[in-house]
Parts: structure tokens; sequence; C-alpha cells
């Protein structure tokens, strides 16, 4: 088995790395166990409970692939926890854990060339310090491309992240969306999803919903034509606010020039790619009418509460693993 001859390629697949703990100095990450005898998992003034990472496919890769097996997943890019993006801390602490957390990435990977290969981890924070690291990844280590997140202190639109855009398209790769819960190295979410993990359940949307706006809204696509780039969980709530969107496009007194065509946002809104995470085939199927089954890719969080309970060809359709290869370039 290989990407080539896959018939399901898992793109949201989350990895927990143990040579990784403490590479970002005080911030973690630490793995210990809480009085209650439950994992407890900090990453800087943040901790999760009740996680079990040790011994689960998270950690270790023989579960994972057998994990795989049983879900029928043939092919997986496994890519850093969101807990550990640490875009918000400076910039040395940063840049020292995303090297070690690529590196070790494609130390371990290497065990699985037929079953597994990797994203890399960037310090956003640093636009050339992200282009240098994401250069050194994909040409010395091997990794895919970017799986970073969506909010670090730069809007997404700066002209400051050009050179990263740049970057991606010479080097060939795509770029990749996946939000972190607010408040864990950066500012705190409001406090009304503070409960029932509503800043997963909707603070995760928001921030991919905010994500693909700014990008378009922002020019992004327009300013680098050859990028590829990739949203999470559809993209949030954006298959439902499309209409609402594109009709800011057309009027809003801060849309300019082209955008402001009929179907400017449309167009540029199928440019963008989405992995399938979206747990509802209604929700699916209206995002599949808006941007086209080609722009789709599986999507899983492997492992993760939400993870589906079977993948096998009735739930993962040929296409997704043949847009799979076409966006990653396999």
């Amino acid at each position: 088995m290989s990407i080539r001859s896959a018939r399901t390629i898992d793109i949201h697949a989350h990895i927990v790395l143990e040579e990784t703990f403490g590479a970002a100095g005080e911030h973690g990450p630490e793995l210990t166990t809480a009085p209650d005898g439950r994992p407890l998992f900090r990453v800087g003034g943040y901790r999760l409970h009740g996680v079990r990472y040790r011994g689960s496919a998270f950690m270790d890769l023989d579960v994972r692939i057998a994990a795989m097996d049983k879900a029928g997943i043939d092919f997986q890019v496994v890519s850093p926890n969101p807990l550990t993006y640490f875009h918000f801390i400076d910039t040395a602490s940063a840049s020292a854990f995303c090297r070690r957390q690529n590196n070790v990435t494609a130390q371990r990977i290497a065990a699985f060339p037929q079953r597994l290969a990797g994203f890399a981890a960037l310090p956003m924070q640093d636009p050339q310090a992200a282009a240098d690291e994401l250069t050194r990844a994909v040409q010395e280590l091997g990794l895919w491309a970017p799986y970073v997140g969506t909010e670090f202190g730069i809007r997404l639109d700066s002209a400051a992240l050009d050179p990263l855009y740049r970057r991606c398209v010479e080097l060939n790769v795509p770029l990749f969306f996946h939000p972190a819960p607010a408040g864990i190295d950066g500012p705190a979410a409001f406090p009304a999803v503070n409960y029932f993990d509503l800043d997963l359940l909707i603070g995760f949307a928001t921030q991919e919903t905010i994500a693909v706006a700014t990008l378009i809204f922002g020019g992004v696509l327009d300013r680098h034509p050859d990028l590829d780039i990739c949203v999470s969980h559809g993209g949030g709530a954006v298959g439902f606010l499309s209409g609402r969107l594109s009709q800011a496009a057309r009027k809003r007194p801060w849309s300019q020039g082209a955008l402001r065509d009929e179907g400017a946002f449309e167009s540029r809104l199928k440019r963008l790619w989405f992995d399938n995470h979206v747990h509802d085939e209604r929700s699916l199927a209206l995002l599949r009418s808006i941007v086209g089954e080609e722009r789709l890719v599986l999507g899983t969080n492997f492992a993760g509460w939400d993870q589906p309970e079977s993948l096998r060809s009735d739930a993962a359709p040929p296409y997704l693993a043949d847009n799979a290869r076409r966006l990653l370039r396999r």
C-alpha cells in the first residue's frame, strides 16, 4: 500500500510526541498524572484533564496503524496537536519546539512509509522564521506541507505573511489551517464559550469561517493565484454563510475592484480546499453544492472524540482520495 494506491487518505490526524515534551521550555508541553489519577496535559497555563495520550493512537504508531486498519484508512498524513501550536509565545521557544516536532515527526513516520506521512509545525508569530522552517521541513526532512493555526496575532491577509505564502508556492506545497482553542497561549475567548466545550464546538467553526472570509476579502488568493489552501472542518460555517458573505463582497464599502463583481466571492471560495469532517451529510451536501466535490478531502480528527466510527468505501468515496493526491502533489 502507498498513497498512490490508497483508497482512503486522511489529512486530519493529529499526533502527540513524547520527545517534544519540554521542547518549548517553561511552556511545556508536559504530560503528568493529576491527583485523581487521570492524565494531565499542560501547555503553558492551560491544562487538559482526562485525555489518554500515552498508549493511544495519538502517541503509539503501532496502535495507530492497527486503528487505521480497523477504520478502513489506508494512508494518513499526521499533523501537530492544535494544543501545541505555540503561536503566541516568544519566537525562540516556538521555533525550538517546531524544529523538535518536525524532526521527531520525520523520524517516527519513517518506520511506516507505506502508511504515514507528516505535516510540519511552524512558528507563525514570525513569518520569516516560519518560511525558513518550512523550507527545512520539506527539503531536509521530507515533510509534505505546513499545518498551522488560524490565529497567531497576524491577520491572514497581512502582507507580512506574503513571504510564507510565496514559499509554499516555491516549494510546491499546500497550506493547511486548523484552529486551536482560544486562550491556550494567546488571547482568551469571550466568556460565553467557556461552557459545554463551546470553544471547540463553535469556537473552531468561528475561527475557520473568519479565516476563509479574511483570505478572500483580504485578497490573499488574488495575490497568490498558485497557492493551495485547505481549511479544516469544512471551513466552519462558510457553507451556510456563503450567500451573506457574497452579498457583502458586492455591497459593503470596504470591498473594492473585482471582488465586487457578480460571482467573484463564489469563484474564490471554489479555489479553497476543505476537509469533510463536518459530522452531518446535510451539512456536507450543502458545502459540496457550493464548492464542488473536487475541493473536498477526507478528514477524521483521528483518535479524537469525534472520529467517525467507520470510514470504509461507503463513508469515504474514492474521489476524496483522488482529491488528496492532487492537493498533496502525489
